[in-house]
């Protein structure tokens, strides 16, 4: 749900950004390509891990006491 609340978000300061009529277009193409950019990163700072952490898993149990040390746990 939260993704949900992120992407909507994101959604709506597009349009603002895309609708307001004092940005240039170059202005507002700079701001939106950044945005999506800023986006994706933060999309794959909180999946990437997750997903190495579950592949190390099912690699073998013995990554566990390694990822916990580490705060991944």
């Amino acid at each position: 749900m939260a993704h949900h609340k992120h992407h909507e978000k994101l959604a709506k300061l597009e349009e603002a950004i895309k609708n307001h009529p004092q940005l240039s277009e170059e202005e507002k193409s700079n701001a939106l390509a950044h945005i999506k950019e800023w986006y994706f990163e933060d999309q794959a700072d909180r999946v990437v891990p997750e997903l190495i952490k579950e592949k190390l898993l099912e690699i073998s149990s013995k990554f566990e006491p390694i990822l916990a040390e580490l705060g991944f746990l």
